[in-house]
């Protein structure tokens, strides 16, 4: 998934995108990850939820794709409308049409 990938990064987050490999996928998959040099499982675990609930409004899962939405040491502490707009600007860059 890591090597064929569409990316885009901004300083919030990084976006890796995919075609589903699984034939008649009606939704596609989307992967939350916060690595540990964000801090504590408190901090990564936020990290996460927030970019969960970004990705809800944005619209996510996306049909046909597998969406990787990786953490950054500013995703904790951005303001919704900051992730908001990080993440539909790292999406269209990485290809998924919105």
């Amino acid at each position: 998934m890591f090597r064929a990938a569409r990316k885009a990064s901004n300083p919030l987050l990084m976006v890796l995108a995919n075609p589903t490999p699984h034939e008649g996928a009606a939704e596609g998959r989307v992967a939350f990850v916060a690595g540990k040099r964000l801090g504590n499982a408190v901090w990564r675990n936020r990290s996460k939820r927030v970019l969960r609930e970004a990705a809800r409004r944005a619209g996510g899962p996306w049909a046909g794709l597998d969406v990787i939405l990786i953490a950054r040491a500013g995703t904790a502490n951005a303001t919704p409308r900051e992730l908001d707009s990080a993440l539909v600007s790292a999406l269209r860059r990485a290809g998924v049409g919105l």
